[in-house]
């Protein structure tokens, strides 16, 4: 497998991007002709959040395995000083009932942003899988530009329609609790791997020491907490998705673990009867995150529905 990173200028922002190729050869040469998949993660997450290991099991099937960090995200572009005015409560609220905000970008934006990464790749048609709130990207991507999308597969995700499943109240209360911005860095390391648990699930959770040991690579790689909260805001202000869901024509996967209790799966389970023909599939034990023992049945999943295309 074969790995290169870059920059690509989409508008006002530049993305950091890797690629991830199989070989074509003993000498390892990159394989251009591999089928692309673009991979879009969610709120905050950086590109190392697809992990490799599930990266690798779709490159060694033959596809060319594109992750990215979103604007505020990562080594992407940073939107300083850019917020949206008042109190997030009242955004919220227009929310459930699926109407939009003002906000400084929503997930339209980020739309354009895949779609620019992928003009910069030269990249006419890609499979494109979407994971929480990348799902909610990706079908606006597929819905906005749908000769552009080869297939579409949204995990842990949802269309964002009025009245949606609330998340779990463990899951609230993360947001309403926890170390402030000036806390102790053992404190705030705690809290995110406290976090982790509660999202990922009381199944297939990986060693303490573990999560500890992503959380230190990823804030050594950014930390950057205000990227996460206007990415918060995109999705409020973006509010219901449903005028980009009935548009999308690509084959549909939708994927949901049966413990995510982030994104309920009844939320899942509704997006899949929003896309027309959309085949809905059930990861037994799944919470809100990709560990190992969920790669295999996923990526088995993706590869049926590329092949549809």
């Amino acid at each position: 497998m074969q790995t290169r990173s870059g920059t690509a200028r989409c508008g006002d922002v530049e993305l950091f991007y890797e690629q991830l190729h199989p070989s074509c050869s003993s000498r390892a040469q990159y394989n251009s002709d591999a089928p692309p998949v673009l991979l879009i993660m969610g709120v905050g997450a950086q590109l190392p959040m697809w992990p490799d290991g599930f990266c690798a099991q779709l490159v060694d099937r033959g596809y060319r395995v594109i992750r990215f960090d979103h604007r505020d995200t990562g080594l992407s572009t940073k939107m300083h000083g850019r917020r949206a005015s008042g109190s997030v409560y009242p955004r919220v609220a227009r929310y459930l009932l699926g109407r939009r905000s003002d906000v400084p970008y929503t997930l339209v934006d980020l739309a354009d942003d895949a779609k620019g990464l992928l003009d910069h790749l030269g990249i006419e048609r890609a499979h494109v899988v979407g994971a929480s709130m990348g799902g909610m990207i990706a079908h606006v991507l597929a819905g906005s530009h749908p000769k552009r999308v080869a297939s579409l597969a949204l995990i842990m995700s949802s269309s964002g329609k009025p009245l949606s499943a609330l998340p779990r109240w463990r899951v609230i209360r993360l947001a309403l609790g926890g170390p402030g911005r000036d806390a102790p860095w053992e404190q705030r390391l705690a809290a995110e791997v406290r976090n982790i648990s509660i999202i990922n699930g009381p199944n297939f959770l990986p060693p303490v020491d573990e999560l500890r040991r992503r959380v230190e690579q990823l804030r050594a790689r950014s930390d950057y907490p205000q990227g996460m909260l206007r990415q918060f805001d995109a999705i409020l202000g973006t509010g219901s998705l449903l005028r980009y869901t009935r548009r999308v024509t690509a084959p549909t996967l939708v994927i949901h673990g049966t413990d995510d209790p982030l994104v309920r799966p009844r939320n899942g389970r509704s997006l899949a009867k929003a896309i027309p023909g959309a085949r809905f599939v059930v990861v037994d034990g799944m919470g809100h995150d990709l560990p190992p023992p969920v790669w295999r049945p996923i990526t088995e999943a993706l590869a049926e529905n590329f092949a549809l295309a």
